[in-house]
């Protein structure tokens, strides 16, 4: 029987209808996507542990413009800090007072301090929140924190002991006293912008006074007292801030929390600015290059130095660096290597060594910023021991018999350069000629008749001129 197969158009009118379908559960599932991102707003987290630099700049930056990207509800910054740069503490409140997007700084794990530059950023965030059992306070600028003063007389009257308390509080010189002030007037901005306690951040700023959660709560310098994210949320639901368009309430009670990590830039940029990794890059890069230079060719000891060197000075570029100590580390590593190349039986070493070691230790500015005296004394030492290696196999070449020079040619061949001939004026049986010894041409003289290219040995050297002899002995030195 014959066989009726299905009409085109019935299939293709089939197909399409699937295709019609497909699309619009596609479509619909994208709707119900859209709306419950809509539906689900999110709460921005950010981490920032240890001293404030340019990691931390750039870590708070990105987290803010994803909040702004993703339409966050807020974003929150758990913070634990000792400190750190104020040019990057700077940046950052910067970055939060032009947020669109509200910004919870919180104080937190319970133990966790906001101190120096976490109080100026605590009093710019939108919201001031912290955790009970933390604290908040000594602001004052790491130039003018109190140094010892064991040697410092007594105050002789009652009003000299007054003058010296209120030293701190106005700074003890001209530029001092303009970081200080500088330093008051900002706080007391952010604090009033805020609506918080203006006069004791002023007072944390020139006395570095602390205070706990509930004192800080008690006194207007913070916000909230939260347990955690969520109950901070909680608090803050339906508060009003003050943002750069105006007042906006805040709707945090269903916000989703979504925690951002570091990317690897912000990471090798933390790595990179660590004082004593850039002071180690820099060191590598030094010696790196040098070798290079002294052995041309080798390529891996330039390449790594160059690359060092590039990271050093990028991460020196973003730290509170002392140039006078840099210029003291590079003389000093200088005159060590000089100490290699044109020996002066440790006088270029160990000035070196002095200039690398003051260098090192006055290199960074602030107090979270320091290299580390342990760090220092293992590449001071490292270096000591390279430069007594010189000295001892100086003092062993120096005890070591002569193995160059005129005095040990005697005994040593050469190859007669052309055909010894007798002079005018010369006794009989005396030839003169040049001969090739280890390369070099000399003049030289024979009782015997020599031939270009014959074996020869030295017998005598007289001044410039060689005393030798034909042989046979084709194995001559």
């Amino acid at each position: 029987m014959p066989t009726h197969l299905p009409d085109n158009r019935a299939m293709l009118a089939f197909a399409a209808s699937l295709i019609g379908v497909g699309m619009l559960f596609l479509l619909a599932s994208l709707m119900t996507s859209t709306q419950a991102q809509q539906s689900q707003r999110s709460a921005i987290v950010l981490t920032v542990e240890g001293a404030i630099g340019p990691a931390t700049m750039d870590y708070v930056a990105r987290g803010i413009e994803q909040a702004e990207e993703e339409q966050a509800g807020l974003v929150v910054i758990r913070m634990d800090t000792p400190g750190g740069l104020m040019e990057s503490m700077r940046m950052i409140i910067r970055d939060i007072l032009a947020s669109p997007v509200p910004v919870a700084t919180y104080v937190t794990p319970a133990g966790a301090r906001a101190a120096s530059a976490g109080t100026y950023i605590l009093y710019g965030s939108h919201i001031a929140a912290m955790t009970p059992a933390t604290h908040l306070g000594s602001a004052t600028p790491v130039q003018m924190s109190p140094m010892p003063n064991a040697d410092k007389p007594e105050p002789a009257t009652e009003s000299d002991a007054k003058e010296s308390e209120d030293e701190p509080r106005r700074g003890s010189t001209a530029m001092e006293r303009k970081v200080l002030e500088d330093s008051v007037a900002y706080i007391r901005s952010l604090a009033e912008r805020h609506g918080r306690n203006a006069d004791w951040a002023e007072e944390a700023v020139r006395e570095a006074v602390n205070l706990n959660a509930q004192q800080a709560l008690e006194r207007n310098v913070v916000d909230i007292v939260a347990t955690d994210v969520d109950d901070l949320l909680q608090q803050i639901n339906g508060r009003s801030v003050v943002m750069v368009s105006g007042s906006q309430t805040l709707e945090t009670a269903n916000l989703v929390i979504k925690q951002v990590d570091p990317n690897w830039r912000t990471r090798l940029l933390s790595v990179i600015t660590n004082p004593n990794i850039a002071f180690f890059l820099m060191i590598i890069g030094f010696y790196g290059i040098i070798f290079e230079l002294s052995n041309p060719g080798q390529l891996f000891p330039g390449i790594l130095g160059a690359v060092c060197l590039i990271l050093a000075l990028f991460a020196f570029q973003v730290l509170s660096v002392n140039y006078a100590g840099l210029a003291l580390i590079i003389l000093g590593l200088a005159l060590i290597m000089a100490e290699a190349f044109a020996p002066s039986f440790g006088i270029l070493g160990v000035g070196g060594i002095v200039a690398f070691i003051i260098g090192s230790v006055i290199l960074m500015d602030g107090t979270h910023q320091q290299v580390s005296l342990p760090m220092i004394g293992g590449i001071a030492a490292v270096a000591a021991g390279f430069m007594l290696w010189i000295l001892t196999r100086l003092a062993r070449f120096r005890r070591l018999p002569a193995t160059s020079g005129i005095e040990k040619m005697v005994g040593r061949g050469g190859i007669a350069a052309d055909n010894f001939q007798p002079w005018a004026g010369a006794p009989p049986g005396h030839y003169r000629g040049h001969v090739q010894v280890s390369g070099e041409r000399w003049n030289a003289v024979s009782n015997q008749p020599v031939q270009a290219g014959q074996p020869v040995l030295i017998e005598k050297v007289e001044g410039l001129t060689l005393h030798l002899k034909p042989t046979d002995d084709q194995r001559v030195p």
